[in-house]
């Protein structure tokens, strides 16, 4: 917590020179500091406790009283010693020391008020049981019942059977701020109270009929000056020397303070403290409640700032309070004035309850106002801060029936918010939804499906043009799940997202070394070359030129036969550590392949200076054309123009060259005769399993044309 460490010792002594001789307690001195010195060692354990319990606090009040120290006094200079003696240890928690000398308080006034009551009740109660059932000793016992009666501290009223009072003391009258006099006659129903529970009053019906002995609540009065008194009400029965009902007996504490305190810290329980909006559980709570009524149409807008972490990294994060705090302030006097709850959810997310949402356009329309309150620009520390916020609507009947539910519905509409460009507003897609919570199921049975080996790989023949000889293959994997094959363009997006690409990754190089093993030592001749495609991501492991190294050692498959591809973009996107990896690689001998060339920079200049032996030419770049079908310019001259010159300027900087998605004859025909030196594709052979594939290593396909595999899938995919 930083501070200073409080020395229990020291506080003991100070304690019992503050309270010594406040109270009748049968110590001296002595005894009195050793007592004292164990609640003291308790108050500083607690306070210094990270899960501090206020339990702590309120014993030692207890523990207090049940020393005897039951003048005010006591506490009063008990509280400023425990004060002056924690405040330093915590500068920065002067709530904790607040509710600390609270719950003090609290435990306290508790423990005085249940030894005042107890005495209070038995004495009243003997002083009227003696009074109805033993005239002779009246006097005596009125006495007794006028001592205790005038000066208790806490209110004592004494009401006949139908409510009217016939005897009110001091301290009940200076509590309501009426006389004696203007309290006498009055009926007891006559202060009712608006928050007042129905049984309450049925519990005192209960009394009057002889069922019931004793009530105690918690009961609101409304002072003479109209301000509100909240009190610890104990009501009993007195009855006569019959057993029959005679009198009601009501002792009243004011505990407006302490009411008033848990009001306090409910309120900071159920708010933010830093922006003063419903915290998340308020909020929920809320949300919950208008999903319980049927006639209820509740909407929500799922808001979150843009760029607010440039903010913080920038201008610090006092600017970024000041701006998360600006931006509360302006939805809730734009949007609570309607009957609309602003919530902050946490960070720089914020909620909108909207009360009505029988119109969907109306929820949208709340969700364009919150827009552009946000938009606004905000002036912090003679900076102009503009941030936006993406927002994401759902209705009552969006993503299940609870609140979690549509919680997680505004969650995943917001994320599409942000993902199709920001500043700007979503509304639920149940469709969207779907596939949504379906990839994310998928994501989250990788590792298992790793671990239970349902990966296998593909291998696709790299074909030399020249003369139709399969030189090597590409590894493809695969996932067969419930007995479905998953392609690769389902679940590597997953596995790059979730970081699993790593492990997966690691394994789809050490199975394709050692099948090109088993091959070659089943069929000898020339290696055929192995070519694994691996992700930016695994590139960027510190271990991963050690993770190559150990998939050659473990498989025996030499470097020089190994070929690892990387996307043009991720190529250009890695900074100087991946740079440095990829030369380590090649210094191995392992060959660099730019897989997808010409989807992303198309920049030969970059080659130069690069560990690049191999060019892949992209599907598009083969057939001439671009997305969505449209073909490129100058027609198929153009294109044979532009893969003349990608393909003569590569073998001038020594690169050999690699066409994908050869599906006609007529492109294999245009890449044989520009001199491109491999080729891959459906029409020269398609993905196959070992077995298939063994048949064509170091052979020419029959006519340089595809042949089919026995047993593979007959769907014909547009990319491996």
């Amino acid at each position: 917590m930083g501070g200073e460490q409080v020395d229990p010792a020291a506080l003991a002594a100070d304690w019992t020179t503050a309270v010594l001789g406040t109270s009748y307690v049968s110590m001296n001195r002595r005894d009195l500091r050793r007592y004292l010195t164990g609640l003291a060692t308790r108050l500083a354990a607690s306070f210094a406790a990270p899960d501090w319990d206020r339990t702590v606090a309120a014993g030692v009040g207890r523990l207090m009283v049940a020393a005897h120290f039951t003048d005010t006094r006591s506490l009063e200079r008990t509280l400023v010693v425990v004060g002056e003696h924690l405040a330093p240890s915590a500068p920065n928690r002067s709530g904790r020391l607040a509710a600390l000398q609270g719950a003090l308080a609290a435990g306290y006034a508790e423990a005085l008020r249940e030894r005042t009551l107890a005495e209070q009740e038995r004495i009243t109660i003997a002083a009227f049981a003696a009074r109805v059932s033993a005239e002779e000793a009246r006097w005596a016992s009125e006495a007794r019942y006028q001592a205790v009666f005038a000066g208790a501290v806490i209110g004592i009223s004494v009401s006949e059977l139908d409510g009217r009072i016939i005897q009110i003391n001091d301290a009940l009258c200076t509590m309501l701020g009426f006389t004696a006099e203007e309290l006498s006659g009055r009926v007891i129903y006559e202060f009712m109270h608006p928050d007042d529970a129905p049984d309450d009053w049925a519990q005192i019906r209960d009394m009057i009929a002889g069922t019931r002995d004793h009530v105690r609540m918690e009961k609101a009065y409304f002072r003479k000056d109209g301000t509100e008194l909240w009190t610890d009400l104990v009501v009993s029965l007195i009855r006569d020397q019959a057993d029959e009902p005679r009198y009601l007996v009501a002792m009243v504490e004011d505990i407006t303070d302490r009411r008033l305190l848990q009001t306090r810290l409910r309120h900071q329980a159920m708010h933010d403290p830093l922006t003063g909006l419903p915290n998340r559980s308020l909020f929920f709570d809320r949300l919950e409640a208008a999903l319980d009524d049927e006639n209820a149409v509740p909407g929500v807008c799922y808001l979150d700032l843009d760029g607010f972490k440039a903010v913080n990294d920038t201008l610090g994060h006092d600017v970024g309070d000041q701006l998360l705090r600006t931006v509360a302030e302006r939805l809730s006097a734009e949007l609570a004035p309607d009957g609309h709850l602003v919530a902050r959810m946490g960070g720089d997310e914020f909620v909108v309850l909207v009360a009505d949402a029988t119109d969907p356009d109306e929820v949208r329309r709340i969700a364009e106002r919150a827009l552009a309150t946000v938009r606004r620009p905000v002036r912090v520390e003679g900076n102009e801060i503009r941030v936006s916020a993406s927002i994401g609507i759902v209705g009552r009947d969006d993503g299940g029936s609870g609140a979690a539910e549509l919680m997680k519905a505004a969650d995943t509409t917001l994320y599409w918010a942000k993902n199709d460009g920001r500043s700007r507003v979503a509304e639920f897609d149940r469709d969207r939804h779907r596939t949504d919570v379906a990839r994310f199921e998928l994501s989250a049975q990788l590792p298992e499906a790793l671990r239970l080996e349902e990966f296998y790989l593909d291998y696709q023949p790299l074909v030399r043009l020249a003369d139709g000889v399969t030189t090597g293959v590409e590894a493809l994997v695969r996932w067969r799940r419930d007995g479905e094959r998953l392609g690769p363009d389902l679940f590597i997006p997953l596995a790059e997202e979730t970081g699993l690409i790593v492990a997966l990754g690691g394994w789809v190089l050490t199975e394709a070394c050692r099948q090109a093993r088993r091959w070659h030592d089943a069929l000898g001749g020339e290696r055929p070359l192995m070519s694994v495609n691996v992700a930016a991501r695994q590139v960027r492991e510190p271990d991963f030129v050690d993770a190559v190294e150990a998939a050659l050692d473990s498989t025996g498959w030499p470097a020089s036969s190994l070929q690892l591809e990387l996307t043009e973009s991720d190529v250009m996107s890695a900074d100087g550590g991946p740079l440095e990896t990829l030369g380590t690689l090649a210094d191995l001998g392992i060959r660099i392949a730019i897989d997808d060339f010409g989807t992303g920079y198309s920049n030969l200049a970059y080659l130069r200076t690069l560990p690049v032996h191999t060019l892949k030419l992209a599907g598009p770049f083969v057939t001439g054309y671009g997305p969505g079908g449209r073909e490129g310019r100058g027609g198929e001259a153009g294109t044979a123009a532009v893969l003349s010159s990608v393909i003569g300027l590569a073998h001038t900087l020594g690169l050999t060259v690699t066409a994908e998605n050869v599906e006609t004859a007529e492109q294999h025909a245009r890449l044989r005769s520009l001199g491109c030196d491999t080729g891959q594709g459906w029409f020269l052979a398609p993905p196959g399993t070992p077995d298939a594939v063994a048949g064509l290593l170091g052979r020419p396909l029959p006519g340089h044309r595809r042949s089919p595999f026995p047993g593979d899938v007959t769907r014909r995919p547009a990319t491996g």
